[in-house]
């Protein structure tokens, strides 16, 4: 055997997985190259409300990992700034556009109404304001107390299923700490409809909200409640009046009479017994 073809042998085939080890690695470089690892995405740089504007110094850009893209992301701060926030942002949170009010659409609460949306105020009390524990984001049921008609009798029935409170007196955001607060007036998100609904509840009988949980959307078909149908009572049967009533006139039979007439001479005399 030639030590020398077999030296040579060994060394060409050294060149051969060389090169190919070369190629393989500078196409691989070039994907890495071509295939950005990171994007730019704005992100809040503290916490921030919703309805105010956004400023530049409540935002900064960080590299985001392309592989995990976010839908709706701005990557320019310049194209958000003096756009209002609808939900609250935290800090590092990425700002995606679906957070934002539409151009115009003003600040504060207004910024807060999606658009098609009306915001209603209700009067509250501790009562209503279910002891205070209504937060801005909580969801209730509107039920009403009222009379049909002055002669009947009162009845409770739900007319709002599923409502998101919008604000509890002038707090916006809810206590982080769950504190309850009695508030005076509740402003509640909903349709146009529903806002006229709300209106002529609050002048025609007493409001009531009722707490949900705000995971439960479903609406359950519900009848109105009275008080005969409460507890196992029975509603009374409405006295007859005694005008209604046929009146009937009796005949008074006349007892039985006897006359007995007298004749004395001249003298007439009659007598009944």
């Amino acid at each position: 055997m030639d030590i020398r073809r077999i030296t040579l042998a060994l060394f060409v085939a050294f060149l051969v997985a060389l090169g190919a080890t070369y190629v393989t690695y500078s196409k691989i470089r070039n994907i890495r190259t071509a295939t950005p690892t990171s994007v730019p995405v704005v992100v809040a740089a503290t916490n921030l409300n919703p309805g105010a504007p956004l400023t530049r110094d409540g935002l900064k850009v960080v590299a985001w990992p392309a592989g995990l893209p976010i839908a709706g992301t701005a990557s320019k701060i310049e194209d958000v700034v003096g756009r209002a926030l609808i939900y609250p942002l935290y800090v590092n949170q990425p700002l995606v556009a679906s957070y934002l009010a539409e151009p115009g659409s003003g600040i504060g609460l207004s910024a807060k109404i999606p658009d098609g949306m009306r915001a209603t105020s209700i009067r509250s009390n501790d009562v209503t304001g279910v002891a205070g524990f209504l937060f801005p984001g909580s969801h209730v049921d509107v039920e009403l107390t009222y009379r049909p008609d002055p002669a009947a009798q009162p009845q409770t029935e739900t007319i709002l299923q599923d409502v998101t409170v919008l604000t509890a007196g002038q707090t916006t955001e809810p206590d982080p700490k769950g504190k309850p607060e009695p508030v005076n007036v509740v402003t509640l998100l909903v349709t146009p409809e529903d806002s006229q609904k709300l209106v002529l509840a609050s002048q025609e009988g007493t409001v009531q909200f009722v707490l949900r949980n705000g995971a439960d959307q479903a609406h359950v078909a519900t009848t109105a409640a009275q008080m005969s149908a409460m507890g196992g009572l029975q509603s009374k049967p409405v006295a007859k009046s005694l005008l209604s009533e046929k009146k009937h006139t009796a005949t008074v039979k006349p007892s039985n009479v006897f006359t007995v007439e007298t004749i004395a001479g001249d003298k007439h005399t009659i007598d009944k017994f």
